[in-house]
């Protein structure tokens, strides 16, 4: 974390403000003069700001004018003595932080300082991600069309309304819209409007002043100032509240907004981009979307398509989010069998890319072993039957009830009368409870005892040389597959007269 930067002529002030912080072990830079703190900026940043308005030189409205010029998202409180209260609140209110009245509290002092750190942080991490996101992914036909309209509408201040399903990558989309435009240098900041109270929600775009409404004990800069110079993206505009569109169609139509309980119009210099997983025509037809802004926003549209419309993408985005999980995680990278690949490629993705993204960081902590297969894979997506159907066929008539023991091949050697699965031999469609629910229906019919025992090791002989034959016979790798220690799996080998297992 950097600094905080203590501006002030006075020795006493600057002595009080830099014991009391180092107390709460933040860390201080002090200047003399505004002046020596705006040659500084040219070279570093301070997290926080606070300075003197009445100085010899440069006062500390200069300085706050070449800051917010600079770096419009850092917070700057401004101290002043009571009598130029009044003149320093309106020449600073559009940009300060805070202002702070002196003699001050040491106490509150600080706790005004932590604020405007908290706010300094939270803007830090936002660029941080900014920077830290990587160029979209995709090969597919429809993502090479995505790429030649960012490429076309990165350098305009066009409004944009980014459309596509949950978890598509819009907001992907829009920071990459921003990080190729001349906008790139300034913020970036995001607002899902669906996600904030319907009661905050005004607050939180456009701020509010210092006693707006209950619990308002400082003004707050909204969304729109934060965004200065840079780009707001809307996400899930569809769902703003009515009443907020029509404040909203203002700011887009002349580029003036007002504070919440503020009385002074501030100008809004920010490139907005929409987006939305509805229908907004079918919203506007409805009666829930004002028209007039639905066409202020419609300027472009953009369409993010579906996973399921970039099948070809899948490989390309699972290797990629494993990597990352892996790395986030600290652990090796899991790797997709051709058929785990082949069998994620053919399905929906209802949350798309959100929802892939998640499965591999669920295969990265819950997978058994390197190889990821088919198997391993959430239960959700392997439903019953859907495994048996992506394995080889076995060459059996239609009955609807079959033995288990038609479904096996013989091993090359029994013992204990068991026998042992070479490979699989399913019947589409069918899966293997089913047939284990016939095999011990049928045992019973036939009066036989120790059910239990007999297809007990019949399933653990099977289990046991699928695994070796995954394993290609080493015993040790086998064990960790199943989740047994070596001692067991070496006991069931020698109850069981399993072959083909190589001395480790």
């Amino acid at each position: 974390m950097k600094p905080i930067w203590i501006v002030d002529d006075d020795d006493s002030i600057r002595w009080v403000l830099e014991k009391a912080l180092a107390r709460e072990n933040l860390a201080t830079r002090s200047f003399t003069n505004a002046r020596d703190a705006m040659n500084a900026l040219q070279s570093d940043t301070p997290q926080v700001l606070v300075s003197d308005i009445r100085m010899h030189g440069a006062s500390g409205l200069e300085l706050l004018q070449t800051v917010k010029a600079k770096y419009p998202g850092l917070p700057v409180i401004i101290m002043t003595a009571f009598s130029d209260l009044e003149s320093a609140v309106a020449a600073f209110q559009g940009g300060a932080f805070e202002y702070l009245a002196k003699p001050f509290d040491l106490d509150k002092a600080v706790e005004l300082i932590r604020r405007a750190l908290d706010e300094s942080l939270r803007e830090s991490s936002v660029e941080q991600s900014i920077s830290e996101t990587p160029e979209i992914l995709g090969q597919a036909p429809a993502m090479q069309d995505v790429f030649r309209a960012i490429g076309r509408l990165s350098q305009s201040n066009v409004t944009v309304l980014i459309t596509g399903e949950s978890g598509s990558g819009k907001e992907l989309v829009a920071r990459a819209l921003h990080k190729h435009s001349p906008r790139a240098s300034q913020p970036f900041i995001a607002l899902n409007t669906a996600a904030i109270p319907k009661d905050l929600l005004e607050s939180e775009l456009f701020g509010h002043e210092r006693g707006a409404f209950t619990g308002a004990q400082t003004t707050r800069r909204g969304r729109f100032e934060q965004a200065e110079g840079g780009t707001l993206f809307l996400d899930e505009i569809g769902d703003m509240p009515f009443d907020l569109q029509t404040r909203l169609l203002r700011v887009l139509s002349d580029g003036h907004f007002y504070r919440v309980g503020g009385h002074q119009p501030m100008k809004a210099n920010v490139r907005v981009i929409a987006a939305t997983h509805q229908n907004l025509e079918t919203r506007v037809r409805e009666g829930l979307f004002r028209e007039d802004l639905y066409h202020r926003l419609n300027v472009i549209r953009l369409r993010l398509p579906s996973l399921r419309e970039r099948r070809e993408d899948i490989p390309l985005l699972t290797k990629y989010f494993l990597t990352q999980s892996a790395k986030q995680l600290g652990v090796d990278v899991k790797r997709m069998s051709e058929p785990a690949l082949q069998f994620l490629s053919s399905l929906d993705f209802p949350g798309n890319v959100r929802q892939l993204e998640n499965l591999c960081n669920w295969i990265t902590v819950m997978a058994p072993g390197q190889t990821v297969e088919v198997p391993d894979l959430p239960q959700d997506l392997v439903p019953t039957g859907t495994l048996s159907s992506a394995l080889p066929a076995g060459g059996h008539g239609s009955e609807s009830q079959v033995r288990v023991s038609e479904y096996m091949t013989p091993a090359s050697s029994q013992a204990n009368g068991s026998t042992y699965l070479e490979k699989p031999a399913y019947r589409s469609g069918e899966s293997w409870i089913s047939l284990l629910e016939a095999e011990a229906t049928a045992m019973l019919a036939e009066g036989q005892s120790e059910v239990i025992d007999k297809l007990g090791r019949s399933f653990e002989s099977v289990v046991i040389k699928a695994a070796l034959r995954h394993t290609h016979g080493r015993k040790n790798d086998a064990a960790i597959r199943l989740g047994i220690g070596r001692n067991t799996i070496t006991r069931k080998i020698q109850e069981l007269g399993i072959d083909g297992v190589k001395d480790e």
